[in-house]
């Protein structure tokens, strides 16, 4: 456990149709070996075993106990993310969830404070963290005094969502934009929000720094052809246009700075770095093969996430505005 490894030794929860897709492939392209796959389903952990390598199990205990992994890779259901990851943490494994880190803030937390007194890395896969255009935003936002910032806006929308917990449209889908939020402006100090029977949201935000924002969210568009604008606005005629997660325009004192327009369209899927379905996977595998911490998406940032995820479902329900709140780890 824990030792230096030029390659990372993983194991994998769970074998579905999406971490088949999207996490498996890009574990050796990332660095690191899949050494065991559990799934309750034990047909699946087979066939993934057979696919990309490592011995398949159905019980988690019994596969770390066996292959003493650097890193443990967490792709279930949200409603085990939580015990899963303390499972892990508690016997001495760093720990990758799929987001959300848990069904809710108190359990993150709790989560968060498992980690903090193991000393170990959990990250959750909040995937826009890491995309290429969102990690230049977060340069450019970073240049300017916090002062400085004026407001930024989402437009955030999807397909129909049937909103069966635990898969609903401000759980599942939205979360992502309501994680990168806060990765871009900081802590929020209050929001008011709007519902169109938990189909449509319509939120307003403050800022600790004083700055303002939206977000509107909906599943009356498509998966296929997605809607994902940002627009971020600083003082002195500076600001930057994101369309996509991959084209960005800036504008330094109203004149034309930068201006990127990737060669294919990528929302759906590209080399990983565009979406940042393979980075956020390079980056936990690079702390674990230098012992380090990774700096973007860490369980306490992920548990700040689900309170303003609950500030905004509370604040749509109850028509008022609610105080943001965040726990000390």
């Amino acid at each position: 456990m824990n030792r230096p490894n030029p390659d990372p030794r993983l194991c994998i929860v769970g074998a579905g149709r999406l971490s088949t897709e999207r996490i498996y492939p890009y574990i050796g392209a990332a660095g690191a070996q899949i050494v065991g796959i559990c799934d309750l389903e034990t047909e699946k952990a087979e066939r993934n075993a057979r696919r990309f390598g490592g011995t398949p199990y159905n019980d988690v205990a019994s596969m770390l106990g066996e292959q003493k992994p650097d890193g443990v890779v967490i792709c279930v259901g949200p409603a085990a993310h939580a015990t899963l990851a303390k499972l892990a943490l508690n016997l001495g494994y760093p720990v990758y969830t799929e987001k959300p880190p848990a069904l809710c803030s108190a359990d993150a937390l709790d989560v968060a404070r498992v980690a903090r007194k193991a000393g170990l890395l959990c990250t959750t896969a909040f995937k826009k963290r890491y995309s290429q255009a969102y990690v230049r935003a977060k340069q450019w936002i970073d240049q300017r005094p916090a002062s400085d910032l004026l407001s930024l806006s989402f437009d955030y929308c999807s397909a129909y969502y049937d909103n069966k917990p635990p898969r609903t449209l401000l759980s599942d889908f939205s979360i992502h934009v309501i994680d990168l939020i806060l990765y871009l402006f900081g802590d929020v100090e209050s929001v008011f929000a709007f519902t169109k029977e938990h189909h449509a949201y319509a939120v307003s935000l403050r800022f600790a720094n004083g700055a303002v924002g939206t977000l509107n969210t909906n599943d009356g568009r498509s998966f296929a052809i997605p809607t994902e604008e940002v627009e971020i606005s600083a003082r002195d005629g500076c600001f930057m246009t994101v369309h996509n997660s991959s084209s960005w325009r800036i504008t330094e004192r109203n004149q034309p700075s930068e201006w990127r327009e990737p060669p294919t369209f990528t929302s759906l899927g590209d080399s990983g770095r565009e979406t940042g379905h393979l980075a956020e996977i390079e980056d936990f595998v690079a702390a674990l093969r230098e012992g380090r911490r990774t700096t973007r998406s860490e369980i306490y940032e992920s548990y700040k996430t689900m309170v303003l995820y609950e500030a905004i479902k509370r604040a749509s329900e109850m028509g008022e505005v609610v105080k943001v709140r965040y726990e000390a780890i």
